[in-house]
């Protein structure tokens, strides 16, 4: 049999054309939407609507589908895609990459991610001699990936010593690792959340002299742990480069985020006590903050309010009983209805919010730019084919008052109810 291979013409075309009724059941045969294929002249011609595609520009498109991040369908394929990622395992590695990631709220953000993105490379250099990743984390955590997030060793450290900013207790904690374990590299965030704190403790335990602010590695035979580190400095004016020490703290997207491999996420433990280290500081707790004084770009948890906003004085009512920071789309704020540093978008503020709120939001390509990097979005909308709609993980369809008044209601019920039973 002859081993050309033969194209359908028509079924490629029906791929790329949206309006086609084939188009869902060609693309499902085909396993997604096709970005690249080959044309009649031999020449790779591209889908200039395909999710992720590179503009002309240089800018990336968006997807306002929902296929990518909202609706039932994208869920059930985001599972589909997990299980159907490579299972690594590694039961005898060359070495250990250890990270310590910040588990802001219980949970890996993105900056963790991007952190066990950068060890996993540092990890998988030379097959031949594969390391694993061995993340250490501290106190209670919600979180159920970690393999999904390239991890291989697990080293969960409970005690109530290490709750809260407690730097001197996880230091005593890390330099029982390094005495055990001895990774040949330490990965923090550099951020103020404590990574950037606690890095530079252990640096300083260690003997080492740290690298921060990178951002970027590229291997180098000639440095002596063959990796050589592209770093921020001087104020974020220039870089700065030098070979890699075994301890670095690394910026936000610094690497990509695991998304091909799952890992085992072994838990492991350490066999000698760790001493209890005697604290010099002294947590009083987290301090109560007015919402409406967060910027946006820190906010965790974001009301946003559109053109489908008829009751402002019950959107404000609802943000304060929620707790939730303030935020709006262009319109409202052309509108007058609120200030211009609230506004959310590319032509705003780019929000990276755990939980996004948006009431009667259509969804302007401007606006979703910037919420793309928020990890939950829930929309209240009249219509149900607004691109906010399919963008959101979570959609209301009804009157935006009605809908938060017994919101308000339901909060202060149970709210209420506490205080009683308290």
């Amino acid at each position: 049999m002859s081993e050309i291979r033969r194209r359908d013409p028509r079924r490629e075309w029906i791929a790329r054309n949206r309006l086609h009724p084939e188009h869902a059941s060609v693309l499902a045969e085909q396993g997604g939407a096709a970005s690249e294929w080959l044309g009649p002249n031999g020449v790779i011609r591209k889908n200039p609507r395909a999710i992720g595609f590179i503009g002309p520009n240089g800018i990336k498109r968006i997807d306002r589908s929902g296929a990518q991040q909202g609706g039932q369908a994208a869920g059930a394929a985001r599972q589909a895609a997990q299980d159907s990622r490579r299972q690594v395992e590694i039961p005898e590695p060359a070495f250990l990459v250890a990270v310590v990631p910040e588990l802001s709220g219980g949970r890996l953000s993105g900056h963790d991610k991007d952190l066990l993105g950068l060890a996993r490379r540092l990890a998988d250099a030379d097959p031949a001699r594969p390391g694993a990743v061995l993340a250490v984390v501290f106190g209670e955590h919600k979180e159920d990936s970690f393999g999904e997030a390239g991890i291989d060793r697990l080293l969960h450290l409970e005690d109530d010593a290490y709750a809260g900013f407690a730097p001197e207790a996880r230091l005593a904690a890390l330099s029982a690792v390094e005495r055990e374990l001895t990774p040949r590299h330490w990965l923090l965030p550099d951020s103020p959340l404590g990574g950037a704190d606690l890095g530079r403790r252990l640096a300083l335990r260690l003997g080492e002299r740290p690298a921060t602010g990178v951002w970027q590695l590229e291997a180098d035979d000639a440095a002596p742990l063959g990796w050589r580190c592209t770093a921020r400095g001087a104020a974020e004016s220039l870089d700065i480069q030098r070979p890699l020490p075994r301890v670095a703290l690394a910026l936000a997207e610094c690497a990509e985020p695991v998304d091909e491999t799952r890992h085992a996420a072994e838990p492991v433990s350490l066999t000698e006590t760790i001493p209890s280290a005697f604290s010099r500081i002294e947590d009083l707790g987290q301090v109560a903050v007015d919402p409406a004084g967060v910027a946006l770009a820190e906010a965790e948890f974001i009301l946003s309010g559109g053109n489908g906003v008829k009751d402002w004085e019950g959107f404000h009512q609802a943000a304060k009983v929620l707790g939730a920071t303030e935020g709006a789309s262009r319109v409202a704020v052309d509108d007058g209805f609120m200030a211009r540093h609230r506004q959310v978008g590319a032509t705003g503020t780019w929000v990276t919010a755990r939980v996004y709120l948006a009431v009667g939001i259509s969804g302007a390509i401007q606006h979703l730019q910037g919420i793309q990097t928020c990890d939950k979005v829930v929309a209240i909308n009249l219509d149900p084919g607004c691109d906010m709609i399919k963008r959101a993980d979570l959609a209301v369809i009804g009157d935006s008052a009605e809908i938060l008044a017994a919101l308000v209601a339901m909060v202060e019920q149970q709210r209420g109810g506490q205080r009683d039973a308290a």
